[in-house]
């Protein structure tokens, strides 16, 4: 495992423990004791009591089988963090206009930014329709499959995409697109048409669409988008397409002013 760098002044038994949530975070099927102690070369001993700690403060779960995955405890604190900044609070402005928009649409909404090489949820709200998608705040996913997150990505810098785009690219579903070319000019539709699909790119069973959010100066902050069943047919993702964008742009209009326009 490549560790993370070590300073001078850090806790040993802090550094090892922030080891370990790393471990868990990139493997979607969980750690048992044996492969984190193999992983992280640490004894035994040591690692069932940090996962005993985390466990008691929900930090950490245990599936049926035995293997440790991330708890509920870090959904409440990501919710937490600010996602721009100090300037203003982005999931906290935008939840009242979420809930206005999953009000009328029936579906569910998410608020995405970036968060280093993943898009992570930091504000949701559940739709009304049976059997739909339960987004939850503090989920992250890839940058390369799902509305909000394809939005995320055609909104970054040109090399930082091409850094993305260089390494190999997980297929989650047959429509997950991995091919660098298909996936650029898929980006480029996106920055032209103002919003981005995806048609079960992560998660076969549920589609999506997302719009930008913007601050005055045009900066990119933020993926607002609808996630819904595969089985909307052709007006209702329409309509969805529709409300996304309209209330995107109204998000976007009550962002305090950029720093310098002297209308924060």
């Amino acid at each position: 495992m490549e560790m993370a760098v070590r300073g001078k002044n850090g806790v040993p038994v802090l550094e090892r423990a922030m080891d370990l949530l790393t471990l868990l975070e990139k493997s979607e099927r969980g750690e048992t004791i044996r492969e984190l102690t193999r992983d992280l070369e640490l004894p035994r001993s040591t690692v069932y009591r940090i996962l005993n700690t985390f466990s008691a403060y929900d930090v950490v779960r245990r599936n049926g089988d035995g293997a440790f995955l991330l708890g509920t405890r870090l959904l409440a604190l990501a919710a937490r963090v600010a996602p721009v900044r100090t300037r203003y609070d982005l999931a906290a402005l935008a939840m009242p206009f979420m809930q206005k928009l999953s009000e009328q649409t029936g579906e569910p909404s998410k608020l995405s930014v970036r968060d280093g090489d993943r898009a992570l949820v930091v504000a949701a709200v559940l739709g009304s329709h049976e059997y739909s998608p339960t987004p939850a705040a503090g989920t992250n996913y890839p940058l390369h499959a799902g509305a909000a997150s394809k939005l995320i990505l055609a909104h970054m810098p040109a090399d930082e995409i091409d850094r993305l785009l260089a390494a190999p690219l997980k297929r989650y579903t047959p429509r997950t697109i991995v091919e660098p070319a298909k996936l650029r000019a898929d980006l480029g539709r996106i920055r032209r048409q103002g919003y981005a699909r995806d048609q079960g790119e992560h998660g076969a069973s549920v589609h999506a669409i997302a719009a930008p959010v913007f601050e005055p100066d045009g900066r990119f902050v933020g993926a607002l988008s609808i996630p819904f069943l595969a089985d909307r047919d052709a007006p209702t993702r329409d309509r969805l397409r529709d409300a996304i964008v309209r209330m995107a742009a109204v998000i976007s209009a009550v962002i305090p002013g950029s720093p310098g326009r002297g209308d924060d």
